[in-house]
């Protein structure tokens, strides 16, 4: 399909046009990025505009937090709404850029008004005076009928005279759309192809509000066509509104944009991705450890494909790939699991200084973490935990054990029926293995070779098998049935801080006969 666009302007221009309800949705980052992207790829502009015309909605702060997060995920644009720090205090405040500002339809309510009454003038909207009464019983009476819930279009029949009366009364009034009901209303979408839509099936929609400013439909077209956007990327939730958003277009007589209508983000069970079933919001991934760049190459592939095996892509090299034609019709679904293991990836080939600083700033929160714990130790437990890791936080469960000073044991642990080990062999086994690693020096401690030969040699001493050993001294170590190997844990912690717990661990065990009588 050939999609071609004549009379605004050569230069491609997109935008992302939240609104400040909130935070930002991922399927929202998804649409900044595709439209980012498509921006990006063919030398063109993207704006961020903030859509705030439900003012009953509107949360405070929201919109600085979109920005925000906008900027961490690397997203820049051209146009529209920003923030900007003062020169004197660490506040920050909202400033707009670009030339055809304002940027945030709250404040553009006059222009709105100003293409509402022209639509009054040719015919192509009119004055709705029905009551909210009315209009509830109106859809409860369809509802009993099974009839799709749309307004009756009472209104559209009043007279001049009828009209006039109403206004000098001070009757409360909207202004809506009046669809031709005989039409067919079609347009061409970058990722459905062709689409029509009957007249007589689209609702006659609310523009102008009673309290005067507009409904999403009038604002958004009137700012993408003075905006001059060439390309409205968006989610297929407003598939059914764009039949609306053509009927305004054609009756300002304004050439459209061409519309790309991105697929449904989706549970694993298929249904739509809701806060229900998991986070959603994306500074919420960010604040679980996600990294930014997997983050964003994830939700690159939501819908859209290279057309190769390949799945790993920086930002550089999604602008290079990105075309609207490989985005899929159909629901893309939202695979936790997929996520976990592209930002395992991520993880796991960043330097080990940048990754020690983001676990470092997780870590220093839990109440069990000590800071005079030194940078070199650090280091090595995190070289040894990040092969587990799949996301910054991880760290907490994996590294925990590394470095808190005491541990209120498990006893259970030192149990495994599996081994057979049993509290006895457990007690013994540390008691042997502490005076055969007691005789090697700091240096030999840390070498996993050395130390795996002295324990192998109490293992034959004691007539039991590896795991009976290993067993306990991996219990003792860091009070979990699941960790790094044995001589790892020692060649990391050291000869002071392991045999320091070992023998906390035995002096439980010989107190444990004790304990149970």
């Amino acid at each position: 399909m050939h999609l071609h666009r004549n009379d605004i302007q050569n230069m491609i221009k997109t935008r992302f046009a939240p609104s400040p309800t909130g935070y930002l949705h991922v399927g929202g980052l998804r649409t900044a990025l595709y439209s980012y992207l498509f921006a990006r790829k063919n030398q063109g502009k993207l704006v961020l505009r903030i859509e705030d015309t439900d003012q009953e909605r509107f949360v405070e702060g929201a919109m600085e937090n979109l920005i925000r997060t906008l900027d961490i995920m690397g997203i820049d644009y051209d146009e529209g709404v920003y923030l900007e720090k003062s020169v004197v205090s660490d506040q920050w405040s909202v400033i707009e850029k670009g030339d055809f500002g304002s940027y945030i339809q709250s404040k553009r309510s006059g222009i709105y008004k100003r293409y509402a009454e022209e639509l009054l003038s040719k015919g192509y909207a009119y004055r709705c005076f029905c009551t909210k009464e009315r209009l509830e019983k109106m859809r409860e009476d369809q509802n009993a009928r099974k009839l799709p819930p749309m307004y009756d279009r009472k209104c559209a029949y009043l007279s001049e005279d009828e009209i006039e009366a109403e206004v000098k009364k001070g009757s409360s009034y909207v202004i809506r759309l009046k669809i031709p009901q005989e039409s067919i209303i079609a347009f061409d979408d970058a990722i459905r192809g062709h689409v029509e839509f009957r007249g007589y099936l689209i609702d006659d929609q609310v523009l102008m509000k009673s309290d005067g400013l507009p409904t999403y439909h009038l604002a958004n077209v009137v700012d993408d066509h003075l905006m001059q956007i060439t390309h409205v990327i968006r989610g297929e939730e407003w598939l059914p509104s764009t039949p609306k958003h053509v009927a305004l277009y054609d009756a300002f007589g304004w050439e459209k944009p061409i519309f790309a209508h991105l697929p449904l983000l989706l549970n694993p069970d298929k249904t739509k991705l809701s806060k229900r079933q998991g986070d959603v919001a994306v500074e919420d991934y960010l604040a679980k450890g996600y990294i930014k760049e997997a983050l964003l190459n994830f939700i690159a592939l939501l819908g859209w494909n290279p057309g190769t095996e390949r799945e790993i892509f920086n930002l550089k090299e999604l602008t290079e790939q990105f075309d609207l034609s490989r985005i899929q019709k159909a629901g893309a679904i939202f695979d936790h699991a997929k996520l976990d293991w592209m930002n395992g990836k991520y993880l796991r080939e960043m330097p080990i200084e940048e990754l020690a600083r983001e676990v470092f700033g997780i870590l220093k929160k839990e109440d069990w973490f000590h800071l005079d714990i030194n940078d070199e130790y650090f280091v090595e437990v995190l070289k040894l935990a990040k092969d587990r890791m799949t996301k910054f936080s991880d760290a907490i469960a994996l590294m925990k054990f590394f470095l808190v000073e005491n541990f209120d044991y498990d006893t259970k642990l030192f149990i495994n029926e599996k081994m057979k080990v049993d509290l006895e062999i457990s007690k013994t086994a540390l008691a042997k293995s502490l005076i055969a690693l007691e005789a090697l020096n700091t240096e030999d401690f840390k070498n996993e070779e050395k130390t795996k030969e002295v324990l192998i040699k109490v293992v034959a001493n004691l007539g039991l098998k590896n795991g009976q050993v290993l067993w306990p001294i991996r219990v003792a170590l860091t009070n979990e049935s699941f960790s790094p190997g044995v001589f790892e844990l020692l060649r990391v912690m050291g000869k002071e801080r392991s045999l320091e717990r070992m023998k906390m661990a035995f002096k439980l065990l010989t107190t444990l006969p004790t304990l149970l009588n």
